[in-house]
């Protein structure tokens, strides 16, 4: 079930996957918040520094795991614009995070990247549940992932300008 604090935090997601794609990098943003709501940390994809592990749900089960005890761990609640990698989903489970709720899923973005034409990543995409045992996961949010949709798209639409601005100087 998907509470309107749920919604909140997804969309400071959202707000923090924009801010992202403005620094130029891919649209992906992410909280951490404990048992009485409260935002531990917050994050964004920073791959474009050349480091495609920069993720922010990495980036958040690193910090939980120097910051919080074994049971704060699990009582917490990872909000995110996409549902984890498998890079991420891994990190989720072995630092012992709880619940994870996402705006968009990984079903949905492999379908937008073909629709745009964008080669699929280097890794398959699998379920949240495939990959961790016994969490709570709950999403794709249909409101949100529009939105979702829309930074890739702008994304995708600006990598594929500036690519046509360096063929034409050629």
């Amino acid at each position: 079930m998907i509470s309107e604090q749920d919604l909140k935090h997804l969309q400071r997601c959202v707000e923090l996957a924009r801010v992202a794609l403005v620094n130029g990098d891919e649209p992906f943003g992410s909280l951490l918040v404990d048992q009485q709501g409260n935002v531990l940390e917050e994050d964004f994809n920073h791959v474009s520094g050349g480091d495609p592990t920069q993720h922010p749900e990495f980036a958040l089960a690193r910090w939980a795991a120097k910051h919080m005890t074994p049971e704060e761990l699990a009582q917490a609640t990872v909000y995110t614009s996409g549902e984890h990698c498998p890079m991420c989903a891994t990190a989720h489970a072995w630092v012992g995070l709880g619940r994870i709720v996402y705006a968009s899923s990984s079903a949905q973005l492999v379908q937008w990247m073909n629709e745009l034409n964008v080669p699929p990543a280097p890794i398959y995409n699998l379920y949240i549940q495939e990959i961790i045992r016994n969490v709570k996961v709950d999403g794709p949010i249909p409101k949100l992932s529009d939105q979702i949709k829309a930074l890739h798209v702008e994304l995708h639409q600006r990598t594929n300008e500036s690519t046509s601005i360096i063929e034409e100087k050629i």
